[in-house]
């Protein structure tokens, strides 16, 4: 399974950005992880492709809420108030488990990663 990301970009803090995995096949469930420069790469969000459990990192809950659109195989990230803190490489993720992790040794597959930056 090839997963491709896209929508990241340079934007202003309070400004929203939607990101874009589409996969080639399908896994049970989706993440999306981020990695900023110097930091480890840290769990952002999952959701299942049935049933769409999902499951947020307490630094993003409430404002990027991630969603799957089975017919196109993609999931996404909606990124909503966004914070100079948010700045980092996104990463999204399939794993043939069926439940939702923040472990990043769960996930089967990865995508090539999308730069988002947020100013101040």
């Amino acid at each position: 399974v090839q997963l491709q990301a896209s929508g990241g970009g340079l934007v202003q803090a309070g400004d929203s950005l939607k990101l874009s995995c589409a996969a080639s096949g399908r896994t049970f469930s989706s993440g999306w992880f981020r990695q900023a420069p110097g930091k480890e790469r840290e769990f952002v969000a999952a959701v299942t492709w049935v049933g769409g459990s999902t499951y947020y990192a307490d630094s993003v809950k409430g404002r990027f809420p991630i969603s799957r659109d089975n017919a196109k195989n993609t999931v996404y990230l909606q990124m909503n108030n966004l914070k100079p803190e948010d700045t980092a490489v996104y990463y999204c993720a399939g794993s043939l488990a069926g439940w939702v992790s923040s472990r990043g040794e769960d996930y089967n597959y990865w995508g090539q990663g999308t730069q988002v930056t947020v100013s101040s």
